[in-house]
């Protein structure tokens, strides 16, 4: 298991992952203000997720073609893949916690409340674990947790604000 957080956290999927958690994030604080049913926002998250992941395969895979000047190799589309998936991954990942609100283990509020602090949680995990890795101390790498955190904690913040 180890081993497997290791290699994750050396590959570029960390940056991708990131990136759809903001997306998810954005669209679980947009959702919340005239909340639909928990199926509603699962639906909402996978679908976002395909669209993004859809739109990323399509950019990289012209922006390569374009850049290179000549067509994309096979193993080139399975690396994009790769990254592809994982932005999915990230802003589907909310959707754990509204299927659990329409199993009945969450109310739809707490699902909600869950969703938006483990994306912001993620967010600034993946910002100390970043610092660290580079070297820093506990202090600096606990202060660029933070930082990168309070991107989604602007987002939470002017929810809150605007309604």
């Amino acid at each position: 298991m180890l081993q497997a957080i290791e290699a994750h956290l050396g590959s570029r999927q960390v940056a991708r992952v990131i990136y759809g958690s903001i997306i998810g994030l954005a669209l679980v604080v947009a959702l919340q203000v005239h909340p639909p049913s928990s199926g509603v926002v699962v639906a909402s998250l996978w679908a976002t997720a395909l669209a993004v992941g859809l739109a990323e395969l399509y950019s990289e895979i012209v922006g390569t073609e374009t850049r290179t000047r000549h067509r994309i190799a096979h193993s080139e589309v399975v690396h994009i893949l790769e990254e592809v998936g994982a932005v999915a991954f990230g802003i589907a990942f909310p959707s754990v916690f509204f299927v659990l609100a329409a199993l009945g283990f969450l109310d739809l509020n707490s699902a909600f409340d869950v969703a938006k602090w483990s994306g912001l949680g993620l967010i600034g995990a993946y910002g100390f674990g970043a610092a660290r890795l580079a070297g820093a101390s506990v202090v600096a790498s606990l202060v660029q947790g933070f930082a990168v955190g309070a991107i989604g904690g602007v987002l939470i913040a002017v929810k809150a604000l605007l309604h």
